[in-house]
Formats: C-alpha cells, structure tokens, sequence
C-alpha cells in the first residue's frame, strides 16, 4: 500500500488533547497521521509533547512504514527504521550511549500480544523537579558514563532541554558509571539514588497497546521500558527515531585532572 502523499498546508480538524496519567503522557483523539496532519496541528502536536513527554495515537491501521516515516519527518529527521526489541526490563534512554542521543522515539504497533506486553514511561524532568535542592545541586555538576556494545559516551547526569529550558536526569539502564570517581560501589549508589527517583510510580505512564497504536516520546524527557510478561506471544512494534543533539549541561563541565 502507498501512503498518500503528505500535504503540509491541508486542513485537518483540531485532535483533542487528553492527558493519561497526572505527570506524563496524553491521547492525541480525532486525528488520522495517515496522509500527515497539516501544519497548524503539527504544531500542536510539537507543544503538546513538550508539556505531556509522550503522545499516543490509538487505531493508526492504515499507517505504513513509508506514511510512519513521513509523519516523522513533520517533527525531525529521521535516522533509524526498525523493529523495536523488547529488550531486557531495565527503564532506560533511548540510545544514551551514543554522543547524540534522539531527540524522539516512534513506535508503532503491528503485532501485540493478546495479554501483557505493555511499554511503561517515566518522566526525568518531573524527577529531578521532585529532588530535593540539596540533591539537584550535587546532580548537576555530574557526568556520567554511558556504554554498550562497545558504543559509549559521557553526558552530563542533569540536561538542559533544548526546547524549554528544563532541567531533567539523563541516566536509565546503560549509565555505567559516575565520571572521576573511582570507586564503583559510589559510582553504583549515586546512579541508584537518582535512578530510584525517575521510576517512582507517580512519574510514570503504562499504555496498553492495541494493533494500529503509535506513541511518540520526547527522549530528553522521558526514559522507557517494556513490560516482559508476555511469553512467547509474538510482539513486534515499528521505531524510528529523529535526529537529537548533544546532552547540554547546567554548568560547563570542569576541567579533568
């Protein structure tokens, strides 16, 4: 199937916007990404991802990989097109091991299983918000080391997000290490003391997927996680992600010794 091509001045009727849980995410109704909505509503749609951190899209059934891919195109560019792997149980960033981590994350379900299989969200920028002063002043002045097969990098633990200015925890599941400290049991205890605060209850979204769904996650806001309690149902969700920037710090970093 071709997907039609994408018009950026049609007119589209206004979706509603309607919040899913109290700190992070909301349903995007009334709106079809088939065919791409117009400008106006992307828009909308680029502020409301900045005040929710995720957006979900139910029923999209007539949305190809070539329609998913032009829909992100409205909002950055896009870099991968793949199956998403339900990988381990870990909440994390999205690819924090590389230098530029994506701004945003798609996903789009095409094969979900009938019970379990749910993806979880949490919201960094509400965590760190929720420190207190004490503890937001140490986490700003540190870096931390991200790693995985062979890929790594160090960003600051606290980010600057590019679009509004606040502040969020950049850790999650490849954070292997707080940079200048030598010893690993400190390393460990500082990364689970922040890490503890983004994945408390209240900071987090869990959708249920139905066949046809997208989400669209703010990945300098956000860290996610899948829920593995499906066995060996199949379940295979599309991801693409958009083109993001280097992690900046509250402070320059100060200079290695």
């Amino acid at each position: 199937m071709t997907s039609p091509v994408l018009d950026p001045v049609r007119r589209t009727r206004s979706p509603r916007i309607k919040p899913v849980a109290g700190l992070i995410g909301a349903e995007v109704c009334r709106l079809r990404l088939a065919g791409g909505p117009d400008r106006a509503t992307v828009a909308v749609l680029r502020d409301a991802l900045l005040r929710h951190r995720v957006l979900f899209f139910r029923g999209q059934d007539d949305l190809d990989e070539a329609g998913l891919t032009a829909f992100a195109a409205l909002l950055g560019t896009p870099e991968t097109v793949a199956d998403a792997e339900p990988g381990g149980t870990a909440f994390h960033t999205v690819e924090s091991y590389a230098s530029r981590p994506p701004k945003a994350v798609l996903l789009h379900a095409l094969d979900v299983p009938a019970h379990g299989g749910d993806t979880v969200w949490a919201n960094t920028v509400a965590a760190y918000d929720a420190l207190p002063a004490e503890l937001r002043d140490v986490a700003d002045r540190l870096w931390a080391r991200h790693a995985r097969g062979g890929r790594e990098a160090e960003h600051p633990l606290v980010r600057v997000h590019p679009a509004t200015g606040e502040r969020s925890l950049l850790l999650g599941g490849f954070a292997r290490a707080i940079a200048g400290l030598s010893a690993e049991a400190d390393s460990e205890a500082l990364i689970r003391l922040f890490q503890d605060q983004v994945v408390r209850l209240e900071n987090t979204v869990r959708w249920r997927w139905a066949p046809g769904d997208v989400a669209l996650a703010d990945n300098r806001a956000t860290q996610v996680r899948v829920v593995r309690d499906f066995g060996d149902a199949p379940r295979r969700l599309r991801r693409i992600t958009l083109a993001g920037e280097t992690p900046g710090p509250v402070r320059a970093r100060p200079p290695r010794r």
